[in-house]
């Protein structure tokens, strides 16, 4: 029965090694045509209702999850035996789908948004599948040296909360016995979050603004409290834990019930609503601190990136004896580092030719965005890493926004600017989203290849094909959206993350400013945050993630505290024992709202709308959302307890 060992998710003791599920010593079915068809299919399909999704409500569901669950099906209904090695390269090859999507929606859709205003911008299919293959090429490449320190040598110090969840699908895929609360935990959270989300019969995002004396206090006070009800969000809170789950909050906390209030009470802003102000201020406060969250994590990662560096070096010259030593076990088996290094030359090269003849059409020019975009795609590599690894959460957007920030001083200050500054801004903007977006999720991959015992280099190579197949459905799908519904005027698609790129470019690029003093002062903020020993990473994205997708992660790590605690004289095995029914059960939360994700993604396409709006606007909705939401942590909590 395959079950992962007791010490997947603790820290090794001296000595202790962790050994997989499948043997490092021996080979198992892994790239089959059976599993690259399957996974190229699933990157098809995922890559367009991702799309199509992430544009209508500006949410990207992780396609990780629900392509693991089909991985698993198929190979039951089909009887395949042995099949985990394939379900992995499935879900590896799939998963493309939703990082390449993430980095293409959020700054590729500003490019039309601009053409509306300026009709002399021309924007092309060839510009937006280039963008998105070329940054997730280079997101797998600049990954791959950091894989082993991020997966095995911090084995056990970071909660890779989705790369949990898929693995337990993966895993529980080949024993009945855990199969079984992930399904019943995936069939109630899917459901639960497909009747809120398709009919709307009761309120996801619950606020005391709902009520007479919350409006008051928002408005006097510009105090809010408010809280999105979804299952899968839940569930993620049970799996980054307590500890992150807390600061996170306390990241959230402070900017909205200490900053916006400090904020609302100065002259001239009294009437600003809250969310107003967290969308003029807190946000950027935000942004500033997750770049020096990342500057931060670049200097302490120097000495990972100094030693990847030197072992390419090393190997590059001939002259590391240790090298194939390190790497004789199939589980520990990265690409040869020449041909990374070959492969990241060429990668570059097709970078800067793209930028010269498809995108500027002027070499220096080119040139300058080609050093922009190498130099910040490949110090964000371990911030994005690191960031998933902690919290499942990619604070790509607020890095990329930053990148074009920069990109767009350095064009002006080098003469790009007007429309042709903005069309290259924002193919670069997605670039390097892309690239960020692919590393994080490529480290989710590594990981549950690492904790199945997967082939590293099997899946770094076959990564490049999902890449290319879901960059060029990215690309139709886009352009058809486009004509359909178009990102601005009634009716269209919200596309939130690239109408907020082209504001920021539009007037960069016009000869107008940024806001400094405010990325300014969350800089300094994370700052001291390092000096007083608070962890800056998650503490920025609280800042920056709205305050409704962070309450829901403490009430999931409380859980996790209250079912996983021991109590006095109980037998430290029973408690173990709930702790891990709890992740099955997170698990299948997650799974099953990102699946019915899929399902309400193809139901909107095809053009049903079975919304209750009526309904949803009422008080009583609220009151329902209130009930469902306290049903939901009754049951995981008595579901978790029953062991």
């Amino acid at each position: 029965m395959a079950q992962l060992p007791e010490n997947a998710s603790r820290p090794l003791q001296p000595g202790e090694k962790y050994e997989p599920i499948l043997r490092p010593d021996k080979e198992y079915p892994e790239v089959t045509p059976y599993s690259v068809s399957i996974g190229v299919l699933m990157a098809v399909i995922f890559s367009a209702a991702a799309a199509y999704l992430g544009l209508k409500v500006g949410q990207v569901f992780e396609a990780a999850i629900p392509i693991a669950i089909i991985a698993v099906s198929l190979s039951s209904i089909l009887r395949r035996k042995n099949a985990i090695g394939e379900n992995v390269m499935i879900q590896s090859i799939g998963a493309s789908s939703g990082v390449i999507v993430a980095g293409a929606i959020f700054t590729l859709p500003a490019l039309y948004i601009l053409q509306a205003k300026y009709p002399e911008m021309t924007v092309t299919f060839e510009q937006i599948f280039l963008s998105s293959l070329l940054g997730g090429c280079l997101g797998i490449l600049f990954l791959i040296p950091f894989r082993r320190y991020f997966v095995k040598e911090k084995h056990g110090e970071y909660p890779f909360p989705e790369a949990t969840a898929t693995t337990q699908v993966l895993v529980s895929g080949e024993s009945a016995n855990q199969a079984k609360p992930l399904i019943w935990a995936a069939a109630i959270g899917g459901l639960y979050d497909f009747l809120v989300s398709t009919f709307g019969l009761w309120t996801e995002q619950l606020s005391t603004r709902m009520t007479g004396w919350g409006e008051a206090t928002a408005a006097k006070f510009k105090l809010v409290f408010s809280i999105n009800t979804s299952a899968a969000v839940l569930g993620l809170g049970y799996i980054i834990g307590l500890k992150y789950a807390a600061i996170i909050c306390a990241g959230s906390f402070f900017v909205w019930w200490v900053l916006l209030p400090v904020l609302g009470s100065m002259p001239g802003l009294e009437a600003t609503d809250p969310q107003v102000l967290f969308t003029q201020y807190g946000r950027n406060i935000g942004i500033g601190a997750i770049a020096m969250a990342g500057l931060i994590g670049i200097v302490r990662s120097w000495g990972v990136i100094k030693s990847a560096v030197g072992l390419a070096k090393k190997e590059l010259g001939g002259k590391s004896k240790s090298a194939d030593n390190q790497l004789t076990e199939r589980t520990d088996r990265d690409l040869s580092m020449k041909l990374l290094l070959l492969a990241i030359v060429v990668a570059l090269v097709c970078t800067l030719v793209f930028f010269w003849v498809g995108v500027l059409h002027n070499f220096w020019q080119a040139i300058v965005a080609f050093l922009v975009v190498t130099i910040i795609a490949f110090l964000f590599t371990t911030v994005a890493a690191n960031a998933i690894a902690i919290v499942g959460s990619n604070p790509v957007s607020g890095m990329t926004l930053m990148t074009l920030i920069i990109a767009s001083v350095v064009f002006v200050a080098v003469g790009m600017k007007g429309t042709s500054g903005m069309v290259g801004a924002m193919v670069i903007g997605g670039v390097v989203c892309t690239a960020l977006s692919m590393a994080g999720g490529f480290i989710t991959d590594l990981k549950i290849g690492y904790w199945i015992g997967s082939s590293p280099y099997k899946q770094q190579t076959w990564k490049f094909l999902g890449t290319l197949v879901s960059a060029a459905t990215v690309g139709g799908v886009m352009i058809i959206l486009n004509k359909t519904y178009g990102f601005t005027g009634d009716n269209a698609l919200v596309a939130p993350q690239a109408n907020a790129m082209a504001a920021v470019i539009e007037p960069l690029m016009s000869g107008q400013g940024a806001p400094w003093m405010l990325y300014l002062a969350g800089a300094v903020l994370a700052l001291i945050l390092s000096q007083l020993g608070v962890p800056v990473l998650p503490f920025a994205l609280g800042m920056f993630i709205p305050l409704m997708l962070n309450t829901p992660l403490l009430v999931g790590g409380l859980i996790a505290w209250f079912v996983g605690r021991q109590k006095k004289g109980e037998d430290p095995e029973l408690a173990k024992a709930r702790q891990e029914k709890g992740t099955l059960i997170a698990s299948g939360f997650i799974a099953g709202g990102a699946l019915m994700g899929v399902v309400a993604a193809i139901v909107k396409f095809c053009g049903a709308d079975w919304y209750l709006a009526q309904w949803a606007e009422n008080g009583y909705a609220a009151i329902v959302g209130i009930a469902a939401y306290i049903g939901l942590i009754v049951y995981f909590i008595c579901a978790a307890k029953r062991k």
